[in-house]
């Protein structure tokens, strides 16, 4: 997952208090651009603004947004000057909704005017901008409302009766007397990494992934990441992207990190996953085509579909079939001091706890929806997400601090899954469908809908 609710507050605050006092004392004009490019349209008497002057109004909107709603802003690697006056010229909340406002009737002008993926991404982009800024003030949507605005996705109704089938096949694998979530806890708790391997396990898990994904795309010489291991998040892994193709990967450890999530996050975060996937959003659509649009990346945004289901779906492709169990076994087991004949049975357990991945969905939309409370979303968490009443709580705590953006990491798999299935044909091969769907600008209609 993706997170900057800390980091943009960070760099802005750093932007803006690293200045000289010279610096300080010049005079800087409010940042207006989705009203400027309003007006611009209404001199130009109808005519569009050209996309290269919309994406900056958006960056710098996407910025001023940030200011209100910290968690907004996942990464910004654009101008210092933009950052710097969005905090020094902040302006009320009401005066930027009117400019996202102003700004998508000038986005949607122009794509409807000369139509293009690419401004059709930002038209998508700049919605989400305004569903956003609608929650930001405490005024929130129905579940799947906020997510068809945010993510341009909505998620299926589901059956409870399949959850309870995949219960039923994870109680045969784990047979007795104590409840299902605590045999399933205390069987993956075995196989936790005690906290003087989790370096050495993780720094093997993520050459692996990497050397994987190398073998198949060009990624610049200087790309690169640094590892830190963090505590009290709502999340269990973040990708920090910093630009410049570097990334800060965080791997939380306020639970006993089992050894499987070392490959899960290895892939997840960093490659092909997030890492890899920002570093071609730099390279191809920011330095390559000039889309400054791409030097922000707004979470809560259409973007996040791609970005958490290609990190999902990256696993099994950089580990097809019995790969990955196989390296856990024959490498990271030994390594972590665990026996590698549990390597099968978790492998087994982890194939069947998958059917169970949609019921946090399930759980999101009733609990925000008010139709269970706090208590019972932590209850069907431990039922459904197989986890213990610690671990089920974070996963509330998740969802109370991000809302929708749960679907982003099942519904968003599914979707870049059947991608790639249906392109993956003649001599292109999945890795190759991949890397176009992480180059092209697409929301999660598109996926679905695109050959």
């Amino acid at each position: 997952m993706k997170y900057f609710a800390a980091a943009i507050a960070c760099f802005l605050l750093a932007a803006c208090g690293g200045e000289t006092d010279e610096t300080q004392s010049q005079e800087i004009s409010v940042v207006s651009p989705a009203r400027d490019a309003a007006d611009n349209v209404v001199e130009n008497e109808g005519a569009s603004v050209p996309l290269d002057d919309l994406a900056e109004a958006f960056v710098k909107l996407t910025l001023a947004i940030g200011v209100h709603d910290p968690a907004f802003v996942d990464a910004y690697h654009g101008p210092k000057e933009w950052a710097d006056a969005a905090v020094r010229e902040a302006r009320p909340i009401e005066e930027v909704a009117a400019d996202a406002q102003a700004l998508l009737i000038s986005v949607s002008r122009a794509n409807a005017d000369t139509p293009s993926l690419r401004g059709a991404m930002l038209e998508k982009l700049v919605r989400a901008s305004v569903a956003r800024i609608q929650i930001a003030q405490g005024n929130f949507y129905p579940f799947d409302e906020e997510t068809r605005l945010l993510y341009d996705a909505v998620a299926p109704q589901y059956d409870v009766g399949e959850f309870y089938v995949a219960l039923a096949e994870i109680s045969a694998l784990l047979p007795g007397d104590a409840p299902l979530h605590e045999r399933v806890d205390a069987f993956r708790s075995s196989l936790a990494i005690s906290e003087d391997k989790l370096l050495t396990v993780f720094n093997a898990a993520i050459a692996e992934c990497r050397k994987r994904t190398l073998a198949h795309y060009d990624l610049p010489d200087n790309e690169r990441f640094r590892l830190e291991f963090v505590t009290d998040q709502p999340w269990s892994g973040y990708n920090w992207y910093q630009g410049d193709y570097e990334s800060l990967i965080q791997v939380n450890t306020d639970f006993p990190t089992i050894i499987d999530r070392a490959v899960d996050l290895g892939c997840h975060e960093g490659y092909p996953g997030h890492h890899t996937w920002n570093v071609m959003l730099e390279r191809d659509f920011l330095n390559g085509n000039g889309w400054v649009e791409y030097s922000v990346y707004p979470l809560f945004a259409p973007l996040s579909v791609t970005a958490e289901g290609s990190a999902n779906y990256g696993i099994e492709l950089a580990f097809p079939g019995d790969e990955k169990i196989i390296f856990e076994r024959d490498v990271l087991f030994p390594l972590a001091g665990l026996n590698p004949e549990d390597a099968e049975k978790l492998d087994r357990l982890n194939k069947a706890r998958r059917k169970l991945s949609h019921s946090r969905n399930h759980i999101a939309r009733a609990y925000l929806d008010g139709d269970i409370d706090r208590e019972k979303a932590i209850q069907m968490s431990m039922e459904f997400g197989l986890q213990s009443r610690e671990r089920a709580e974070q996963g509330v705590r998740f969802i109370d601090t991000y809302r929708g953006y749960v679907i982003n990491y099942n519904i968003g798999r599914d979707l870049v899954e059947d991608y790639v299935r249906r392109n993956a044909v003649g001599d292109q091969d999945r890795w190759g469908a991949f890397r176009t769907l992480l180059t092209t600008p697409l929301a999660a209609s598109d996926i679905k809908a695109s050959p």
